[in-house]
């Protein structure tokens, strides 16, 4: 009888140990490679749907390809923003334009320019917009100053006037029509 509690003994042991090991080597220790793509969805300032923004990492930078629906014609200032939070209607919980090495605003301001400043959206007379630009000034690698996805995020804004790119803080862009969270 005595001998019969130790082999069981010894075997209940034996399981725990087998499965503490299984355990164990299921666990993995490498970090997650940050993201090569993301997809951001961009609304308007009724909390609707307006079109998306496909954001690819790319030599040094960030491919922005960004399509929507539902504006007004003509140029939009389009910038990514400090914080990854859109409060509809006017999206100033975005924070100010993405700006970690603190630049003036514009690519014609001598001081400039923002991580966040891009090109102007253009809009068609049938409220359609397509946008498709590299930009070097930020990168999709979260270990770098100048990383979209920084600790909590950042976002893409979409402006209601065409950026003028020179005068700070946002080439006199006007109100927020658009936002769209990245992280």
């Amino acid at each position: 009888m005595k001998s019969i509690k130790i082999i069981m003994t010894l075997s209940l042991g034996l399981l725990v140990l087998t499965a503490c090991q299984s355990v164990k080597s299921t666990v993995t220790t490498e970090a997650a490679s940050p993201p090569s793509e993301l997809q951001v969805s961009l609304i308007g300032s009724s909390g609707q749907s307006i079109g998306t923004a496909h954001l690819t990492s790319v030599q040094d930078g960030v491919q922005i390809d960004l399509q929507v629906s539902g504006l007004t014609p003509g140029n939009h200032g389009l910038h990514f923003h400090e914080k990854a939070v859109c409060e509809a209607p006017n999206f100033d919980s975005a924070g100010a334009h993405f700006n970690p090495f603190k630049k003036e605003h514009g690519f014609h301001n001598p001081k400039g320019f923002h991580a966040g400043d891009l090109p102007n959206l253009v809009v068609d007379a049938q409220g359609n917009g397509k946008f498709n630009a590299i930009t070097k000034s930020a990168v999709l690698l979260p270990d770098k100053p100048n990383s979209l996805l920084k600790q909590g995020g950042t976002s893409l804004v979409i402006h209601e006037k065409e950026d003028d790119l020179k005068t700070d803080p946002s080439g006199n862009s006007g109100k927020r029509i658009a936002c769209g969270a990245v992280k």
